[in-house]
């Protein structure tokens, strides 16, 4: 567009060079064709009457090459009579001044003024034999200029329209690069962070090195960059909340949770809490972005995170068995990740204390190091000392009934009192360490074989599949069981310090529970014996 519009100006400014160019040049035409004419110029045989050479009677004359032949009248006074006549004359008319064309022109517009009236030709031989000029007696006053004054304002009109259309083709240029400019502007990638538009960069590892620093999470135009450029290759999981798919940008694996329209709130309460200040964590989910995208008919909510191809704590369970070294890194991982979240960080920027409100092995991703990284954070709750309000974010999903505390399936929870959903959160956390333990080998006594028992929910045999809350409080509250603990726990190490603290942890009494920072401390200490393989 600026490229026509640009041409068409400059098309613009030729025609009016060329037309003013015109317009004045008009009159220097017969010059031009007579210069043209002198080129193969020759000398004209000319009728003379008292303009001959030599003041000769004999009616000839030669004009030299370039020369032209005249008749002319002019005013003379008579002698005797004292009267004003007019006078002809013929002759040759030398090559000087384009061959006296210019003196030609001269007597045929203004003959009154200077009382001669001058016809010149240069066609043939003898061409001014029969000239006859007007005779026209001279005055003092010229007449109205009639012609001048229409040629003068032509060419006025001329400079007036070739002004105007200069200005509005001027205009109109400056206008189709202004608003192809605008354009340009918003199709350009808004790079806040050089790895967004280097891809010789690693991008997701340089982005959150150069994001804050504080673990709030990327500037929102970034992560919205980001959502726009993400490439879905293949779903790896579903749950209630949504589908979660496996995507790629700029060729690194991202996760992309796609949310249900009816989880609005789920999404926008997990993304306030990932970009809660000092969050990031190496054992709390990798934060990339979340945007939303929709048209009139569709919604979809995304929450962009780091991938992990070992999947959720309940899948790999079920695949693997644990060695005591393995289950000690699980185990301190997640309780390292669980301290965090539940500690505030005084100072600018701080960070509130957080409470999950839904642990359990499927929102636990297993890392390749063999540590966890708790996921989910949907039903988090945040508290400040500094305001002393506690952040309950209005959704109306509940936890997962199987892992709830005594507390809130007989709903006594205090939701007054922080420490009361910290207090919640252990408990659950117990019964994880529970579905860990069960995985993890131990030598039988009296051989050199090793055993484990087989993966299972907490709770598997005595309510169903998706139990109520009727058939968890009567479990739970009423017949106050607890998940069983085999013997041959008691021949491991680890076995046996995780077996105290899941029963700690799951205490009815929610004041005599262990605190995430207490179990992170106790594991820190604990020393692992690796030299046990898998069979």
């Amino acid at each position: 567009m600026a490229v026509s519009s640009a041409s068409v100006g400059v098309v613009i400014l030729v025609f009016i060079l060329l037309y003013s160019d015109a317009a004045g040049t008009t009159d220097t035409g017969p010059k031009d064709v007579h210069q043209s004419s002198n080129v193969n110029a020759r000398a004209l045989q000319c009728y003379c009457e008292g303009h001959c050479p030599g003041n000769l009677q004999n009616g000839t004359c030669e004009t030299r090459p370039g020369g032209s032949c005249f008749a002319a009248v002019e005013e003379v006074t008579d002698d005797e009579t004292g009267l004003t006549v007019p006078e002809w004359s013929h002759g040759c008319m030398p090559p000087e001044q384009n061959g006296g064309l210019l003196q030609c022109k001269v007597g045929v517009q203004s003959p009154q003024i200077h009382g001669k009236s001058i016809v010149c030709c240069d066609g043939e031989d003898f061409c001014n034999k029969d000239l006859l000029p007007e005779y026209v007696p001279k005055t003092t006053t010229p007449p109205p200029m009639s012609n001048v004054t229409d040629h003068n304002g032509h060419h006025t009109l001329a400079l007036l329209a070739s002004f105007i259309i200069c200005a509005v083709a001027f205009i109109v240029v400056v206008i189709a690069a202004y608003v192809i400019f605008k354009k340009r502007e918003k199709r350009k990638p808004h790079c806040l962070i050089d790895s967004v538009c280097n891809p010789n960069l690693s991008p997701l590892a340089d982005l959150v090195e150069q994001s804050s620093g504080s673990g709030s999470g990327l500037p929102l135009l970034v992560q919205r960059t980001i959502a726009k450029q993400i490439q879905m290759v293949h779903s790896v999981g579903k749950g209630r909340y949504g589908e979660v798919w496996l995507a790629k940008w700029r060729d690194e694996r991202v996760a992309v949770k796609i949310f249900h329209t009816t989880e609005e709130a789920s999404w926008f309460r997990e993304t306030e809490i990932y970009q809660t200040v000092l969050m990031r964590h190496e054992n709390i989910l990798g934060f990339i972005a979340a945007d939303i995208k929709g048209t009139g008919t569709w919604t979809q909510m995304l929450l962009i995170t780091d991938y992990h191809e070992l999947g959720s704590l309940y899948d790999y369970l079920q695949k693997r068995v644990l060695n005591p070294h393995m289950l000690k890194t699980l185990a301190l991982s997640l309780a390292s990740g669980l301290a965090h979240l539940h500690t505030e960080i005084f100072g600018t920027p701080g960070k509130p204390a957080i409470s999950h409100r839904d642990i359990k092995s499927k929102n636990i991703l297993v890392k390749r190091n063999g540590q966890c990284a708790i996921a989910d954070f949907g039903l988090a709750v945040k508290y400040s000392s500094e305001s002393d309000e506690i952040e309950i974010a209005n959704n109306t999903r509940v936890g997962t009934r199987r892992y709830m505390a005594p507390e809130a399936l007989n709903e006594t929870l205090d939701t007054t009192v922080f420490e009361s959903f910290k207090q919640a959160d252990m408990y659950s956390l117990g019964l994880v360490f529970w579905e860990m333990a069960r995985r993890c080998i131990s030598t039988i006594r009296g051989t050199k074989n090793t055993t484990c028992e087989d993966y299972a929910l907490p709770y598997q045999d005595v309510v169903p599949s998706d139990p109520s809350f009727e058939d968890m409080y009567a479990v739970v509250c009423v017949k106050g069981v607890r998940p069983p603990i085999p013997l041959r726990w008691q021949d491991e190490e680890i076995l046996v310090v995780l077996s105290k603290m899941m029963q700690e942890c799951w205490h009815p009494n929610p004041a005599v529970r262990l605190t995430a920072l207490r179990v992170k401390k106790t594991l820190g200490k604990l020393e692992t014996d690796c030299s046990i393989k898998i069979v």
